[in-house]
């Protein structure tokens, strides 16, 4: 590497919007972000999707003429 070009890594103090902090190494001295893995959905599991996707796949199936194997039972 040729001395001189590089900027100066540091340790970086990374703020979140729900007030986690936590330290990564970088070229800034701090990072504001707006989600982490303490509020992000993803990793928290807190929104459930699946019951509003199961919604959609009804209506789709409704609106198009599809059956489920119950649906022929029945």
């Amino acid at each position: 590497m040729k001395k001189g070009i590089h900027p100066e890594y540091v340790d970086t103090k990374v703020i979140c919007a729900c007030g986690n902090t936590f330290t990564v190494r970088s070229n800034k001295e701090e990072l504001h972000v707006e989600t982490c893995d303490k509020c992000h959905p993803f990793y928290t599991g807190t929104k459930d999707n699946s019951k509003s996707r199961a919604g959609r796949v009804d209506k789709f199936n409704r609106k198009y003429g599809f059956t489920t194997d119950e649906e022929k039972a029945a």
